[in-house]
């Protein structure tokens, strides 16, 4: 497998970064990891628009998915060849409403299941092309969904937005490499069920047996240095920050 990062700011692009989105790929196969604000510019320096073959959204915040709008209308007015064919799309519940009503006047003016295949995601396993996944509901105050990825005996787990979560942690048990959010900062914010700090996210990927943890979704009013340092504190394997077109073997 092939990880690329496409996008890691939280909350809100950054001047480096778009919000949150991850290329995935195995056997020819692309599997896009959420689609956030300035994520679909990006995208297109790793793949043509029309190559992805599935999409992924673990919640339905903006900063995760508002820019299915824009590729709904790539996908839909396509000037050379006509309109595309539905690409799978895994959500959570009321995803083709809750992109319809940030696209369009009205739910009703939707033309978003022509070319997204809708699939409401819920804990299970299943596959998506080639890979195997397994989703898990993780906790943050809208339904959230992180999501483990297997292929040919390696595995990627990638948290969504969670507050501390045994399922999550579950979820990573063992996997190659673990891209966790770290929103929040030790010592500064203190909120139940929304984002982990650093030194979460490096608390958990040790209980799981994480090989590998890369931190993501930092927030561009927070310091990633600090952390960085926080999850070194506390994880003792490797541990990077998620940059934009950075990419990963596993």
């Amino acid at each position: 497998m092939k990880l690329t990062v496409v996008g890691c700011s939280g909350s809100f692009p950054s001047a480096e970064s778009a919000c949150s989105s991850y290329l995935v790929e195995a056997d020819g196969f692309r599997l896009l990891l959420d689609m956030g604000n300035g994520a679909l510019g990006e995208l297109q320096r790793h793949c043509g628009l029309y190559d992805l073959d599935a999409i992924f959204l673990s919640h339905l915040h903006a900063d995760h998915c508002i820019d299915m709008c824009a590729y709904f209308v790539a996908r839909y007015y396509r000037h050379d060849g006509g309109r595309c064919d539905p690409i799978p799309v895994y959500g959570p519940e009321g995803t083709e409403h809750r992109l319809t009503t940030a696209y369009a006047d009205t739910p009703t003016a939707s033309s978003m299941s022509e070319v997204f295949d809708f699939h409401t995601v819920k804990p299970s396993t299943f596959d998506i092309g080639p890979f195997t996944v397994h989703t898990e509901r993780v906790r943050h105050p809208v339904e959230a969904y992180g999501i483990r990825i297997e292929h040919a005996g390696k595995s990627l787990t990638y948290s969504g937005d969670t507050g501390v979560s045994e399922t999550l942690e579950q979820l990573a048990r063992n996997t190659d490499l673990f891209l966790c959010e770290a929103a929040f900062t030790h010592g500064k914010e203190n909120i139940p069920d929304l984002h982990l700090n650093g030194r979460e996210a490096g608390q958990t990927a040790k209980r799981a047996g994480a090989r590998k943890l890369v931190l993501t979704h930092i927030p561009p009013w927070t310091d990633p240095q600090v952390n960085l340092l926080d999850a070194r504190e506390v994880f003792r394997g490797p541990v990077e920050l998620a940059a934009p077109r950075a990419s990963y073997e596993i």
